[in-house]
């Protein structure tokens, strides 16, 4: 049997768990994604990658700007769906959305609930320094990301894990264990389990203001920023240069050896020391340039020893 679904989501995050569901031969009979936003230097307007996929595979797309209005709850319920799979679609679904499909409304969220509820799940349980997360399938309600549990997989965090990596096994485990939890479903055998009321923490949207590199940090908690804030934003710091300073992305680091004042590079294989030990710099990015390592950049770049890291 095959189930008629709505699928919402707009980022390349949700793109496996769209492609899964079709795979699966499941009917999904409309896509809900963002609009299309300015991007690039022309800022032509570009679709989702959701909605890029979706066209790929014919699939009707809507990009309504808001789902609060009757004539869009309207629209939403004429699909007829048996159940909408929601993943990063970046909308509020009103009770009137979420009560609509007779199965529910079914989110793909990517931490162990109810650790890191919120926007930034991937990047804050990696600067926190967590050793495991979750891919977690949850029945939606009206809070913000506090629905039953359907399904979970907990997943480990490697110490030198960036938030890309983690990002992209995630978004293939939870497509994975979205079609699970449909096929329950699908046969009334899914069991909801409430998240627990203790252990609740938020992952709040990611200020550009948070992601400067502070040196006077102890080593590990500036690897966690930098591999949290990798590939994007990108956490920085200010070179000093002929023409003031540059701003440099850090997208990998590793235990360095040494010590000294926070911020000062303390050898020719840009180890940089921090409030307690030192961090290796191992891949960096140039403002307009294409990610390099180390020792590439320094082939280009004079970084002498001793020189202090803003």
């Amino acid at each position: 049997m095959t189930l008629r679904l709505v699928f919402m989501g707009t980022p390349d995050f949700a793109v496996p768990t769209l492609v899964e569901i079709v795979g699966r031969g499941h009917d999904v009979v409309a896509v809900y994604t963002r609009v299309p936003q300015p991007a690039g230097r022309g800022l032509e307007l570009r679709p989702s990658a959701v909605e890029r996929e979706a066209r790929r595979f014919d699939l009707a797309v809507l990009t309504p700007k808001t789902l609060r209005t009757e004539e869009a709850q309207e629209a939403f319920r004429a699909h007829r769906a048996d159940a909408a799979v929601v993943v990063a679609y970046g909308l509020i679904l009103p009770k009137a959305i979420l009560d609509a499909p007779p199965l529910g409304c079914f989110n793909l969220h990517a931490s162990a609930l109810p650790r890191w509820r919120g926007a930034a799940p991937i990047s804050r349980a990696i600067m926190a320094g967590d050793a495991e997360t979750a891919a977690v399938v949850m029945k939606m309600d009206e809070g913000l990301d506090t629905g039953a549990m359907a399904m979970a997989e907990p997943v480990a965090i490697g110490p030198d894990m960036t938030a890309g990596e983690l990002h992209d096994l995630l978004a293939r485990r939870g497509a994975d264990l979205m079609v699970r939890a449909l096929a329950a479903a699908e046969r009334g055998t899914l069991q909801l389990t409430p998240q627990p009321a203790a252990g609740v923490t938020y992952a709040a949207k990611i200020d550009k203001r948070e992601t400067k590199i502070d040196w006077t940090r102890p080593w590990r908690a500036v690897h966690d920023h930098c591999r949290g804030l990798s590939p994007f934003p990108g956490a920085w710091f200010e070179l000093p240069d002929a023409g003031g300073a540059a701003r440099i992305k850090v997208l990998r680091t590793a235990k360095g050896a040494g010590s000294g004042v926070p911020g000062t590079v303390l050898d020719e294989e840009l180890v940089v020391a921090c409030g307690e030990g030192a961090v290796r710099i191992v891949e960096l990015q140039r403002a307009g340039r294409q990610p390099m390592k180390a020792a590439e950049f320094l082939r280009g770049s004079s970084v002498p020893v001793g020189t202090r890291l803003e």
